[in-house]
This record gives structure tokens, sequence and C-alpha cells, in this order.
């Protein structure tokens, strides 16, 4: 074996355990990085071919990898937009240059343009939702968009649909027919009346009366008209005619409605509307409201946003209301160890790493989102400092070895003198 031999593979042994050190570094100092995945040093032996009369030695040579399949811990916070994956799959990040990476640093913001940002500034994307529900595109980032919660202004909501659960006293006296409330005549007649909210297209209260009036021992009448169309002294007439009437009849045994319970009308401005008065019973008691909801909302902002394990992206009205807005997708690859790091906790796909396979959370083999929680570092710092230990006592062995052949190359240099 050639002296010169000697001091490379001395050199080669110092380089690996340098970039063994170096993998250490980053590590370390990236504990504490969200959806940061550990870097490990792999070495394998370099083999020159021998003579039949001397060895030949080799070296060592490094391929750095970064366990980017590893799941790092949950560490949960108070932000919602605070997001992480839990299983398989990368959130899809746009950087400012505009292109596309795969990540798992879910620690997003809104920047100043109301767009979901991380802490390297990169911009979380996501599909709008459409009518009738999106579908992936399976092998690449088409129709992706950054996710937003400018727009999400002022909304109303029109009432379609309510409820009104009651209770009609079957010993209420019969009214005649000329002085029913739908005939909207002066001095109409009923036995019970109960008024209710709804909303108009644009967002305004439309109050409503619902009045009933016995007929016969188990009919009833219902009326609805608009209470805004009131005499302020008579009550009928009103101004207008009844928005609806219908006839209620119950079983004279057990009070159960037997009719529809179904009253359609529309409201006044705003949309057809249907009161489902299913369960009214009529029995010997007191009239009363045992149950009473109205759908629809006056114009209110946007409070929070809400985002689900399956990836949807709600915006939370300040009334309660939810609207679905967005949906993230999940992305990834055959071999996500393979998959190319980039600053800013990104990967690029490798011709190594695999194609690109998008879907939805919770489906298939992909992950679920969580929210309010981000995944921590995979970093074991107890490892790092002992791998520490061990590279910086070989970088120190590999040394003797390269000063030792130089010794040996200063011995042949002195034989001339």
């Amino acid at each position: 074996m050639s002296v010169y031999n000697l001091m490379r593979t001395g050199s080669s042994g110092m380089a690996a355990q340098g970039n063994r050190l170096g993998t250490v570094a980053d590590n370390i100092a990236n504990v504490n990085t969200v959806g940061y995945k550990a870097a490990e040093a792999q070495f394998s032996s370099l083999v020159l071919s021998p003579t039949s009369s001397e060895y030949t030695s080799g070296g060592v040579v490094t391929d750095v990898r970064y366990d980017i399949s590893a799941q790092g811990n949950l560490q949960f916070t108070n932000s919602l937009t605070d997001l992480a994956v839990n299983g398989n799959g990368f959130f899809f990040v746009e950087t400012p240059g505009g292109e596309a990476g795969l990540t798992r640093a879910g620690s997003f913001v809104a920047d100043g343009n109301g767009n979901l940002v991380n802490a390297a500034g990169y911009r979380l994307m996501g599909y709008p939702v459409q009518p009738g529900g999106n579908t992936v595109v399976a092998n690449g980032t088409a129709g992706l968009e950054p996710v937003s919660i400018v727009g999400q202004t002022l909304e109303a909501t029109p009432s379609t649909s309510g409820t009104l659960r009651v209770n009609l006293p079957s010993n209420a006296e019969i009214v005649a027919p000329a002085s029913l409330p739908s005939l909207n005549l002066l001095g109409g007649e009923y036995s019970a009346k109960s008024s209710l909210v709804a909303f108009d297209g644009l967002g305004n209260e439309v109050i409503v009366d619902a009045y009933f009036t016995k007929t016969a021992a188990s009919s009833w009448e219902v009326s609805v008209f608009r209470n805004s169309d009131a005499d302020p002294l008579t009550v009928f007439p009103y101004g207008s005619a009844p928005l609806a009437t219908q006839s209620l009849t119950f079983d004279a045994t057990s009070g159960l409605m037997t009719s529809s319970p179904l009253v359609s009308f529309a409201i006044p401005g705003g949309l057809p509307f249907e009161l489902d008065l299913e369960g009214s019973t009529q029995l010997a008691a007191d009239y009363s409201v045992l149950d009473v909801d109205v759908d629809g909302n006056a114009p209110s902002g946007v409070a929070n946003l809400e985002f689900t394990e399956d990836g949807f992206v709600y915006a939370v009205f300040e009334n309660g209301a939810r609207k679905p807005t967005y949906r993230i997708p999940l992305g990834t690859v055959i071999s996500p160890d393979r998959l190319l790091p980039k600053p800013g906790n990104i990967y690029w796909l490798t011709a190594d790493s695999g194609d690109l396979q998008v879907g939805f959370p919770s489906d298939s083999s992909f992950g679920s989102i969580v929210s309010g929680a981000l995944e921590g570092s995979t970093v074991d710092l107890a490892s790092e400092l002992t791998t520490m230990i061990e590279a910086q006592r070989n970088y120190t062995a590999n040394s003797k070895v390269f000063q030792t052949g130089s010794e040996l190359l200063d011995v042949v240099v002195n034989l001339k003198r």
C-alpha cells in the first residue's frame, strides 16, 4: 500500500465524519423547527482494485438521507390555523416565486393579503369549493389556489324552512266560519297565535303571525300573515291577504295530527318557505309552544375559520353559520425519503422519489388533518449528542491515520538526504 493511498483513505474518513457532524449540527439547530425531518449520514465503502503485489486502500463515501416519512409528535396549540397531518401526506404550498412544493410545516397565519402562510412565507394551497363537490387532480396541482380569508365578507342567508311544534287546547271554543282569520275581515277571531322571525334575501327580519283557529271538534285552521301588515288597533283586517291558509285535523282519541304538517308560503322579499308542524297535538291543556326553529340569518361577518379532518375549510360567521370555502388536498410519493429538501421545510419531487399522488385527507392511504396542532421535529436530541461524540472521536482517529501517512512520507523524502 503506498503512503499516498494511506493519506487519501484517512482524508476520506475525515470528510465522511465531517459530513456526519454536519448533519448532527443541522439536526440540533432544528430540534424545535415545526415539521423538520432529521438528516442522517449513511456510509458505504469505496474499494479500489488491488494489484497482485500490494493492497490498495479505498475509503468511505457518505450519502445524506432525510427521514421524511417519519411522523413527528403532534403539539397542540391555541390557533385553529395551525395544521398538522396525522398519517401520510404533505400540504401543498406555493413559494413567492410561484413554485409548488410539499411540506409538513403547518404553522399557518393570514398575511396582509389574507392568504394563509407558514413560518417560511409559503402559501397554503387548496381547491375552492364547487357546487356538487370537488374532484381532485390525482397526479398534479392543477386547480389549486392559495387559501384566503379575503372575500368572506358580510353574508345573509334567506329563510327557507322552519319548525313549530305546539299543543292546541282541545277544549277551545269553536269559531264561526264567518269570523275565521283566513277571511281577513274586521272582527276576526282565533284560538291561539304565535309569531316567528324569518329573513328575506337581503337579511331583513320578516315577522310572520301564525293564527290557529278551532273550526270543529278535531279540526283547526292555521293562517299565516305578515306582521307588518297588521292593523295597529284592530289587528284584523291585515293590509294584505294571508300568506298561507291550511286545515289541520287531529285524532279524536290520541290528539295526534292526522293531516299534512307542512305549511308552504313565500317569505315577502325572500324565498319559498316551508313551516313544519310535525309533532303538534290537540290535548286538554293550554296552548303552548313546544319547539320552534327557523333557518336563515341576518348579514353577518366571518368570525374565524374551521378546518375538518377531511380537509374542508369553513368560514364561521358571527351568528354561528358555517360555509365551506376550500378543501385542502394532500400529496405524497412512493418514496418520500427520496424527496429533495429545500429551504423553508419544503420538498420537491425527484426521479428517485416517484410520481406525485394527490388525494383528499382521510381518503385511501392519506392521513387526516388536525386543526390546532403542529407536527414537531423528528430530532432526538440525546441521540444526536451521542452521535456527535462518536463522530468527533472517529474524525480524530482518521486524522491520526492521515498524520501517520504524512510522517511516513517525511521519512521517504528524508532518505535522499
